[in-house]
């Protein structure tokens, strides 16, 4: 028969090993565990997702058109066990302050400018940059300008030369940069509907049923946001300003060789894979990747992206850092 003493005893050890078993896993959840926080960049309200130890080697998510860093909400708990991961919404985007035209200039110079004072206000030294769609003209503008913040680069269907815009996609946009009139600007207005934004989504992907309809779910109530149109009107225009920097792009991969992963989505109408090819004549650090999939590619294949991002990662960053 068991004395008083020995069943205090195994309350005791068990209540231990119960409690010290409770901080293991919860230490184990938090390291991959996404925060959703808001910071102040020049009286916006930014929004951003933020996972993994802080002193581990950085990697900054810059998200596409139309969505925010919605996109990346699988990608960050998948990389957050070794890697400090930061995705922010741009202005106009997902949860961060979005004013109307006459109160925030929308131009590729100014998004670069908040992400570059975001990233500032974070204390982000280094970084690896995720380049996608939008995020590409934004942050190319932050590794030309701070060429010593960039640990690597992970470009998915996120262009950089003028073989990337040769399609038919293009065509009216580009009318818009050189006649931006009211009448060409209501022609770009279907590619902001619920039909277009589902075409991003599933155009290109091999089974459209393993993309969640919560993608359009998230991004079209946004864009019908009132004055919202108007916003991407005018980064549609401003989108103009980007094949003129590709020179200088071009010279910062070539002169900094940045290790770079190429993952891309191969049958993307948008940004489609005549665009990754280029990369190949200025990189010499490059790893190659198409995939058989569309424009977000992370929704298909976005567990074949974060294991080949966490081996890329591990051999040109982490060892480093």
């Amino acid at each position: 028969m068991r004395s008083w003493k020995q069943t205090v005893l195994t309350l005791v050890v068990l209540a231990f090993v119960s409690t010290t078993g409770y901080k293991v896993q919860a230490e184990a959840v938090n390291d991959t565990q996404v925060l959703h926080r808001t910071v102040k960049v020049n009286d916006l309200d930014i929004f951003y997702r933020e996972a993994g130890p802080k002193d581990a080697p950085t990697v900054l998510l810059l998200h596409g058109f139309p969505t925010s860093s919605h996109m990346f909400r699988n990608l960050i708990p998948a990389l957050a066990d070794k890697y400090h991961v930061v995705a922010p919404d741009y202005p106009g985007y997902g949860h961060s302050s979005a004013p109307s035209v006459d109160k925030f200039e929308y131009t590729f110079d100014n998004l670069a400018n908040v992400v570059e004072t975001f990233t500032e206000q974070l204390e982000l030294k280094k970084y690896s940059l995720y380049l996608m769609d939008y995020g590409a003209p934004v942050g190319f503008r932050l590794a030309v300008k701070h060429p010593e913040r960039v640990d690597s680069l992970i470009i998915q269907n996120g262009n950089a030369y003028d073989e990337g815009l040769d399609n038919k996609f293009w065509v009216p946009i580009k009318e818009y940069w050189n006649h931006r009139t009211t009448e060409q600007g209501d022609k770009l207005r279907g590619f902001l509907t619920l039909d277009a934004t589902k075409w991003q989504y599933t155009h290109g992907v091999r089974n459209t049923e393993t993309i969640s309809p919560d993608t359009w779910g998230h991004v079209q109530p946004l864009l019908d946001r009132p004055g919202n149109q108007e916003i991407q009107l005018a980064l549609f225009y401003s989108y103009g300003s980007n094949p003129p920097l590709y020179p200088k792009w071009q010279k910062y991969l070539r002169k900094y060789q940045p290790p770079t992963l190429i993952v891309w989505g191969k049958n993307d109408q948008i940004f489609p894979d005549a665009g990754a090819y280029p990369y190949k004549r200025d990189l010499k650090n490059l790893e190659f990747h198409l995939l058989d999939t569309g424009h977000f590619a992370l929704e298909e294949d976005g567990d074949k992206i974060a294991q080949t991002m966490r081996s890329f990662l591990h051999r040109n960053v982490a060892t480093s850092n």
